[in-house]
């Protein structure tokens, strides 16, 4: 974590109006509940509403030469300060204010080379990225406090 930050957050929240494609980040974002982002292109009722990555694990990919940002993976969510991949399915956060989200399937299985696999050279979703539904909506922006609510070990 930075020095300025004694508590995990939000760093980054990105929207793509395409799925496969490196998602650019905004402001704000208001998450619907068992849809996800409005306007993103992952929104829907499935179990993969919201894509969550750690700032770590962007990291791990700019330590290896690659010129990354939160977005870059197709994240919805970037994250700093905890260890996302630890965390059980079932696992519920809350983002902000609001936003109540429940972790339903960490990493995925990528059947076909993205473009974000082209531009980046690798793709980090599929071993680090954390896909979760909502169940609670609101607003989230980066900045925003990150509470683990029903995990005692974190």
């Amino acid at each position: 974590m930075t020095e300025a930050s004694t508590f995990p957050r939000v760093i980054a929240v990105c929207v793509s109006k395409h799925k496969g494609t490196i998602k650019t980040p905004v402001d704000t974002a208001e998450l619907t509940v068992e849809h996800g982002i409005s306007g993103d292109a992952h929104a829907g009722p499935w179990h993969r509403q919201l894509s969550l990555l750690a700032l770590e694990s962007i990291q791990k990919m700019r330590d290896l030469g690659l010129e990354v940002e939160p977005g870059s993976f197709a994240e919805n969510v970037t994250t700093e300060g905890l260890d996302l991949v630890s965390l059980p399915v079932g696992t519920r956060l809350g983002l902000g204010d609001d936003v109540v989200v429940e972790i339903t399937q960490i990493g995925k299985e990528c059947h076909t080379r993205c473009a974000i696999y082209y531009r980046a050279g690798d793709c980090i979703m599929p071993k680090e990225g954390v896909f979760a539904r909502i169940l609670e909506g609101g607003r989230i922006q980066p900045g925003d406090r990150i509470l683990v609510l029903n995990d005692t070990e974190h």
